[in-house]
């Protein structure tokens, strides 16, 4: 798939999951980690317009400081957050390597396994350094107790998808709808079906099996016909095949039913500019020839 192809996939499953996992970039790694960080952790914290050079100078100060708290205490948790943040944002800077956060990210999601975050976080390293059956076994450990953990099935989506393995990732999400009932039923909302389905009729689209992701968004659709995000995922799809006149009342409608914080982000894709055209096949609801 293509950058641009993925795009509005992207996009739809940043809204289906709680964070923003989907792809191998260290990006969305970041950013989670961003989200929890202290006052006053770094240099960028309260000299935002400080010389980079002045904040990787900090930065490293701050993991050297971390990792002697380690030497003496080498579980303390506070440290372990510290440290990872640390070099995460030293990698935004184009500092370290990505290896530098395995240990501290291993020894969080040991110490909290309840704490999905940190699996998954690991996994994408993992991913992203190559070890693609290091990270899918990482990811294989959170689903075989939580199957419907959303950041490690998109996590474990967005490893097959870069394998080209659209099949294998349908299959997982497929079997994670099968455990849905019985999970539900002992937890109920463990599973968002409706989510899975998004997920499904997405992979779908990106191999060009139009007919068969409109088929699987309207049986989400009529599952929650209260449910903005299989309506956007259909309004998306039908833009990217060109269909802006049948796309447009579905972009309304999903925006009617959206909570308060996605109405924006749906009236953007609705008017923004399509991505550009591939070139046809001759026939559009098959997969491309590999």
């Amino acid at each position: 798939m293509t950058q641009s192809g993925n795009r509005w996939i992207v996009r739809v499953v940043l809204v289906i999951a709680v964070l923003a996992f989907v792809g191998v970039s260290m990006v969305p790694i970041i950013a989670a980690f961003n989200e929890s960080r202290g006052s006053g952790s770094s240099a960028a914290d309260t000299k935002g317009n400080l010389p980079t050079v002045d904040q990787k100078s900090k930065l490293q100060d701050e993991v050297r400081g971390y990792e002697l708290v380690l030497q003496r205490e080498p579980e303390n948790q506070t440290a372990l957050k510290a440290l990872l943040q640390a070099r995460l944002q030293l990698l935004a800077l184009k500092q370290g390597e990505i290896k530098d956060v395995i240990e501290p990210l291993s020894k969080l999601a040991k110490l909290n396994p309840d704490q999905t975050r940190y699996a998954v976080l690991l996994a994408q390293a993992k991913q992203q350094m190559g070890d693609n059956e290091g990270a899918a076994q990482t990811l294989r450990t959170v689903l075989e107790t939580r199957p419907g953990d959303m950041e490690a099935l998109q996590a474990m989506v967005s490893l097959q998808m870069s394998q080209k393995r659209p099949e294998a990732a349908i299959g997982l999400l497929q079997e994670a709808l099968t455990k849905a009932p019985q999970a539900n039923k002992i937890q109920p909302g463990s599973i968002d079906t409706i989510a899975i389905q998004v997920l499904i009729g997405n992979i779908h689209a990106s191999q060009k099996r139009y007919g068969k992701a409109f088929e699987v968004y309207e049986q989400a659709i009529k599952s929650d016909p209260k449910d903005f995000r299989p309506i956007w995922a259909k309004a998306l799809v039908l833009k990217e095949q060109g269909k802006i006149d049948e796309a447009r009342p579905l972009f309304a409608n999903a925006t009617a039913l959206a909570p308060a914080q996605y109405k924006d982000e749906i009236n953007k894709t609705a008017t923004e500019a399509p991505s550009p055209k591939p070139t046809p096949t001759a026939n559009p609801t098959t997969s491309p020839t590999p």
